[in-house]
């Protein structure tokens, strides 16, 4: 009899807890239903955004290679299409979105023209994030050989779920000799609307691109292409590199070089993201800096495109703000960069944002650099960036309205997935 009570309150504590997880998850989906909704209405009500001011074109040179920091889509969208006209060789390009607008028909236009006249061209992009572009858009010249990462792969079902991410990357490599990397997609909202910061390489570290495609390009399970040719380093060079997350093999290391760079530092820290939804270490880490007395500031967009992503973003205000950490909310656009510049001498651009979909989930690269000169192109951007931005006071955000808590409290179990 003992046994059978026992066997009846395991499954009445079970069915209980299926049902409690059930009556959660539907509070859940009721809040973000709502939030959207209000989102939604509160855009349409918004006047007329003026813009957002363009940082600029700067130059530095690292390590023996050429660096161009990028800053207004215009102008990078130009260069890069100026280099995949003028490539003489191959032209390899990935990327996350690739709209079938404008500005998408012009990367189209250039990569057929150039695979006409016989330049070797390979193209990468995410199935899942282009679902809503046609897919007649992505029909190329025949001489242009493309790899759609698939929206389903055998990883979603037998590995690990942290094995499964998107890819989130966008690289382009011209001739083996110039190199673009950073957060921007390929769209004409992007060219205009969004601030974001990209860079281009030219020198021996372009060498550092090229791999990260090449090695994605023979990995990829269901490639019906020829594999790219590998080619050695030829030198060492750890004052810029490229950092590549590659959740296949659940290697992860743009996570530890921020974390780092984060313990390491002893004057200000600097940072600027379009997501943040940091792990628990990269949150201790960014509260002992700031105890220690470094100067800790985040640049964060003050609505973003993803509403869900921001009010799980501002679980964590309550704890910047108390221990000192300043957050910066940009106005007027959304800004997508992904970089960051500690104590003028390190810094990174990348396609990682922080949060879990970027550190622990999806195919990233970043570019470490250290050099002074770059520091302080980084944070010159970082002033500038910080003159469109207003400082949350802590004494406004601890007087928010009780329902903004509960929502907070109530989203924060999804923030391990994004």
């Amino acid at each position: 009899m003992r046994t059978l009570r026992r066997l009846h309150l395991f499954a009445l504590t079970r069915s209980l807890l299926a049902r409690a997880a059930i009556a959660f998850a539907a509070v859940q989906a009721m809040v973000i239903t709502a939030i959207v909704l209000i989102d939604s209405v509160q855009r349409k009500l918004r006047s007329k955004r003026p813009g957002f001011p363009h940082p600029g074109i700067f130059d530095a040179e690292v390590a023996g290679s050429q660096v161009t920091v990028f800053t207004y889509g215009h102008d990078l969208y130009e260069d890069m299409l100026a280099s995949i006209r003028a490539a003489r060789h191959t032209v390899m390009l990935e990327t996350y979105i690739w709209k079938g607008d404008a500005i998408g028909r012009q990367f189209k236009e250039a990569l057929n023209d150039a695979a006409a006249r016989g330049v070797k061209v390979y193209v990468i992009y995410d199935g899942f994030a282009n679902l809503v572009v046609p897919p007649t858009f992505y029909r190329f010249h025949p001489n242009v050989a493309v790899f759609r990462f698939p929206v389903v792969r055998p990883s979603i079902l037998f590995t690990n779920i942290r094995g499964t991410g998107f890819d989130h990357r966008k690289v382009m490599v011209v001739d083996d000799s110039i190199g673009y990397v950073g957060g921007y997609n390929i769209g004409s909202l992007y060219a205009s609307k969004w601030r974001d910061t990209h860079l281009k390489l030219e020198g021996k570290s372009v060498w550092e691109l090229r791999q990260a495609f090449v090695a994605f390009w023979n990995a990829a399970p269901t490639q019906r292409h020829r594999p790219l040719e590998e080619t050695s380093a030829d030198f060492w060079e750890p004052r810029l590199r490229a950092v590549n997350n590659i959740p296949a093999n659940l290697v992860f290391p743009i996570r530890g070089v921020y974390l780092d760079a984060i313990n390491r530092a002893h004057s200000h820290i600097f940072i600027t993201t379009a997501y943040f939804i940091p792990d628990q270490q990269i949150l201790d880490a960014l509260l002992r800096a700031s105890k220690r007395g470094v100067d800790v500031r985040v640049i964060l967009p003050e609505d973003s495109n993803h509403v869900v992503s921001d009010w799980l973003s501002r679980g964590f205000y309550s704890a910047l703000l108390r221990d000192g950490v300043k957050i910066l909310l940009y106005q007027n656009a959304m800004i997508h960069a992904k970089t960051a510049t500690v104590d003028g001498e390190w810094s990174t651009v990348g396609t990682a944002n922080i949060d879990r979909l970027s550190l622990t989930g999806n195919y990233e690269i970043n570019i470490e650099m250290f050099d002074r000169n770059l520091a302080s192109t980084m944070e010159r951007i970082f002033e500038i960036d910080s003159s469109n931005c207003r400082e949350l006071p802590i004494e406004e955000w601890e007087s928010r309205h009780l329902v903004a808590r509960a929502s907070e409290a109530i989203l924060a179990p999804l923030r391990p997935f994004l």
